[in-house]
């Protein structure tokens, strides 16, 4: 039998609401968190950004991120996900980068992977120290609590404001006055009603700088975000083939894409992640694309282990690989993808085919779809090869 977990114990009557609120502060910095704020779980600002949420799908702006929609209702109602939450502890972990992401670009033989990607997974990092936080709360301040990264229906960006952390910007993500745009947030849901922080008010004034910078003009307007055109979603989240509008403008980015925080002037007041998990591994600091694309599942597994580029998996990297290639200047580009036209894998093939098509003359094209198309059995690769030799199917 599975016994059964003991009561939480009773609080300390003594132990008034400000000197708990301190307590979890203390420890959440002791941690390793670089900042600390607390918000009602069901702080206004959650229902506006629900509102905004529901706008976003009904506009179709989720592009195949299927979950946001079925999980619409819990992130669109505060007290969806746990009714009986009173308070939630919001915590930051800065990752600001050691170099200008913006310089991973000029590396056109190379990959550029989204800083957050160069380290550690920071869901592991993130939630392995909010399970010590939420016992500390358990244990020493007889409360129930839950805890959430990134993947639950949570709004962290609008809690996070709520509790003075920072505000969101008009990329949409959280920007704040000491760490600019580079914080990775998680939540501490609990039945303590510890008092509310002041929500942080909005800094961008008519700074547009992130809304310029965008590669694929994402942004409909300011705070709004489509992620149908977006780097970020189309090279992490999207299943499929990138669409051919987007293509040339991924560049080399083979992971997310940081243009839009890395421009933002708050950056200024960043200061390189103090934890050294988090630090760009050497072999992910501008990887070579040749060598990416060299990888079978198992090279791809243990190259990525421990990281968030291993969710997507490698059909997909490469998929993105075979883009950087087509993209790249440099002279062993061809040769690589004609290697890639034999992968096991269509999504490979079928962008293996556009980044020929960038390389080759149409003389040469010509001759190579002549000889690849008749065996080629997968329809989306067939349509790669039609449409980038204008042919009718």
């Amino acid at each position: 039998m599975t016994a059964a977990r003991p009561p939480a114990p009773r609080p300390d009557p003594r132990q008034s609401i400000q000197e708990q609120a301190l307590a979890i502060q203390e420890q959440a910095l002791a941690l390793g968190f670089d900042a600390v704020g607390f918000a009602p779980a069901d702080a206004p600002a959650l229902i506006a950004a629900g509102e905004r949420l529901m706008e976003f799908l009904r506009l179709g702006r989720h592009g195949g991120m299927g979950w946001l929609e079925a999980k619409a209702e819990r992130r669109h109602h505060p007290n969806a996900l746990w009714p009986e939450a009173r308070s939630v502890v919001v915590v930051g972990l800065n990752y600001g980068p050691p170099a200008d992401p913006f310089a991973a670009l000029e590396h056109r033989s190379r990959g550029a992977l989204s800083a957050y990607a160069q380290g550690s997974d920071y869901h592991d990092l993130v939630k392995k120290r909010l399970r010590v936080l939420a016992r500390f709360v358990h244990e020493r301040l007889g409360a129930e609590v839950k805890i959430f990264v990134d993947t639950a229906p949570v709004a962290e960006k609008p809690l996070a404001q709520a509790a003075g952390l920072g505000w969101q910007g008009k990329h949409t993500n959280l920007v704040s006055r000491g760490f600019g745009s580079w914080l990775f947030l998680g939540s501490l849901y609990t039945t303590l009603d510890l008092a509310p922080d002041t929500p942080e008010t909005d800094h961008c004034g008519r700074c547009r700088a992130c809304l310029d910078a965008c590669p694929t003009a994402a942004f409909p307007a300011p705070y709004q975000l489509d992620a149908r055109r977006c780097l970020a979603y189309l090279s992490i989240e999207h299943a499929g083939t990138i669409p051919r509008a987007f293509r040339a403008a991924m560049g080399n980015r083979i992971y997310g894409c940081d243009d839009c925080l890395a421009i933002c002037p708050w950056n200024k007041y960043a200061s390189l992640a103090h934890e050294a998990a988090l630090w760009p591994r050497p072999e992910l600091t501008l990887p070579v694309l040749a060598d990416l694309a060299a990888l079978d599942d198992a090279a791809f597994r243990q190259v990525f282990a421990g990281t968030a580029v291993k969710r997507i998996g490698r059909d997909r990297l490469l998929r993105n690989v075979a883009i950087a290639l087509g993209n790249s200047g440099g002279p062993e580009a061809a040769d690589v993808l004609r290697r890639l036209l034999d992968d096991a894998s269509a999504l490979v093939r079928a962008m293996a085919v556009w980044g020929l098509s960038r390389h080759l003359s149409p003389s040469e094209f010509a001759l190579l779809r002549q000889a690849r198309l008749g065996s080629e059995s997968d329809r989306s690769v067939q349509a790669e090869w039609r449409e980038q030799s204008e042919i009718p199917a």
